[in-house]
């Protein structure tokens, strides 16, 4: 590790994450309307924040800051791929890592990677439905939208909530930390899809108040001890292609799981390429549905 990247990475093992968490949440929540405004002219400043791309794009609409940060796109901002077999972005962002899921172990940064059991909650069959597989990690930055959609479309099979820590999930940390995003606080939601099982991991990072879900709502918080499950059999629901399903109140990572030989990813799919919702990043492997 660098001197640049220990300064920046050791003073988080001391830090209470989930604690300083909360006071974010209560600061984002906060109907102040002068404090509010501030915060939010801020954020568009020094982002450079495209406002023009949101249903709302009075600042003085918004209830709160968490209000402006989770915002709803125009239907006309983002394009989805809709060929056959194509695989589409989750989420505004950056690509953190891309590729293949190597005897169990996921790849987060030169030196550093984790295992899809950790990740999934310390389920072997969970992590049996994607070994050899392929997974994406998508950083999202303060200045990108916070809702997430649909790459396939899914029914519904089960959602963990695993209890963690809440390091920075940026790039400096991801270099850092090892076995980050199995470390953090995180919400998995498994889908079956026409390319099989696919799984959706969002992970919480430190002053990300909360994970939601549109079929449960919010998931964290609060914190736990232990590993929630849901199950969905009967009534599960189905999200199509494109359509929200869940959003985080403040930044953070989203990754895609596949099973062995069901999909491809985009060779544009490296380290550090800006993405775009509802872009093409991959597709289905022939054959295979």
């Amino acid at each position: 590790m660098s001197i640049k990247n220990a300064l920046v990475t050791l003073p988080q093992y001391l830090l209470p994450h989930h604690f300083l968490s909360k006071m974010m949440s209560k600061f984002t929540h906060c109907e102040n309307e002068t404090w509010k405004n501030l915060f939010i002219k801020q954020i568009i400043k020094h982002y450079q924040v495209n406002m023009d791309e949101a249903v709302i794009s009075d600042i003085n609409a918004f209830k709160s800051f968490n209000d402006f940060f989770t915002r709803e796109l125009k239907p006309s901002a983002r394009v989805f791929a809709n060929q056959i077999n194509d695989i589409t972005c989750p989420a505004d962002g950056a690509i953190s890592q891309a590729g293949f899921i190597k005897e169990g172990r996921i790849f987060q940064a030169k030196g550093k990677n984790y295992t899809a059991f950790d990740l999934l909650g310390g389920d072997i069959d969970r992590a049996q439905a994607f070994m050899d597989g392929s997974f994406a990690t998508i950083y999202l930055s303060p200045k990108d939208y916070h809702r997430l959609h649909m790459p396939l479309t899914g029914t519904l099979r089960e959602m963990i909530h695993i209890p963690g820590r809440l390091f920075s999930v940026n790039k400096t940390t991801t270099e850092s930390v090892s076995g980050l995003f199995a470390r953090n606080e995180r919400v998995v939601a498994l889908f079956d899809t026409e390319a099989g099982p696919m799984a959706l991991i969002l992970v919480g990072a430190i002053f990300v108040s909360s994970i939601e879900t549109v079929w449960h709502g919010v998931v964290t918080p609060p914190s736990i001890s232990s590993v929630r499950t849901w199950k969905y059999n009967e009534n599960a629901p189905t999200l199509k292609m494109g359509e929200e399903m869940g959003r985080f109140n403040m930044g953070s990572t989203i990754i895609v799981l596949f099973g062995k030989n069901k999909t491809q990813w985009n060779e544009t799919m490296v380290a550090d390429t800006p993405v775009k919702l509802g872009a093409k990043i991959g597709s289905i492997v022939p054959n295979t549905h």
